[in-house]
């Protein structure tokens, strides 16, 4: 499965980032390129554990343990208008080159650091993860937010 730990996936998923402008087209969604851009180096702050954020209600902890695995077990892609925590939509003024640096800055702190830059801390809606699922659950988040934009 695609997962950030692979130098490949990374450089891939910075390649289709550089492609992404501030006229890039939202198919989906309420974020605009740049907001985007930071939305998702934000959510590797989460993965790092410097982000601890609250866990999701009774209900949304037993439906996040139920859709784990279909979302984490296999390579498709994170369903349009996906779920995402109040706390990681963004809807203030920010720079497009600025937030793009600083996703791939990320990406690559997060590559390079491999399993031992995962947190324990569980994730507020799946849970516990183990190092290889927050690769994966990395690689699906940025690329569905690319994909957002058509890039």
């Amino acid at each position: 499965m695609k997962n950030l730990f692979e130098s490949a996936e990374a450089a891939e998923l910075k390649e289709r980032l550089a492609a992404l402008t501030p006229e890039s087209l939202r198919l989906w969604g309420t974020m605009n390129p740049a907001q985007t851009a930071a939305h998702c180096a934000i959510a590797f702050d989460m993965a790092s554990g410097a982000l601890k954020p609250a866990r999701a209600g009774l209900v949304g902890r037993m439906v996040g343990r139920i859709i784990k695995p279909m979302v984490l077990g296999n390579d498709a892609q994170m369903r349009r208008n996906s779920p995402t925590m109040k706390e990681l939509v963004l809807t203030g003024l920010y720079d497009l080159t600025t937030e793009r640096e600083r996703l791939c800055s990320a990406i690559d702190r997060f590559q390079m650091a491999g399993s031992a830059g995962c947190t324990t801390y569980p994730h507020p809606f799946f849970g516990r993860l183990t190092a290889q699922e927050w690769a994966i659950l990395m690689y699906k988040h940025v690329d569905h937010h690319l994909r957002q934009f058509g890039v």
